[in-house]
């Protein structure tokens, strides 16, 4: 017992001065509207493969030649796993479509439902937490 009593405090102790690390996560209504669909294309500029959610960031033209950067939220690294995504599917360069829906803000933020790889035409799915597409 006096072992058990010594060590709650070492316990406790280190428990509130150990950095903790904190992810914010949200539902998907929280940030994106299912109303607000985007079929976006352009070039993918940066991938941050990271939990609990890939993003990637595209720059998308328009029709006036006006370039926006896009962030794209994708699913768990293990989840597009599942879905036949690698490390390596999304590259600095690649043109690709994106089918989504955009952020409830209206700022080029979407959630990515679907990934299309204009060089092979492959279509992978991105493990969205969208539910009803």
């Amino acid at each position: 017992m006096r072992l058990l009593d010594s060590l709650v405090p070492l316990v406790v102790a280190v428990a509130l001065t150990t950095p903790q690390i904190v992810s914010a996560h949200h539902s998907f209504a929280a940030e994106f509207d299912s109303s607000k669909v985007v079929t976006l294309t352009g070039s993918v500029t940066k991938v941050e493969w990271q939990n609990p959610h890939t993003f990637f960031y595209l720059d998308v033209k328009d029709d006036s030649g006006s370039v926006t950067n896009w962030s794209l939220e994708l699913g768990s690294p293990n989840g597009l796993m599942r879905d036949g995504w690698t490390r390596t599917t999304l590259k600095i360069g690649d043109v690709v479509t994106v089918e989504g829906s955009q952020a409830r803000t209206g700022k080029p933020i979407a959630n990515a439902r679907v990934v299309t790889l204009k060089a092979t035409g492959q279509r992978l799915f991105a493990a969205s937490s969208q539910t009803n597409p």
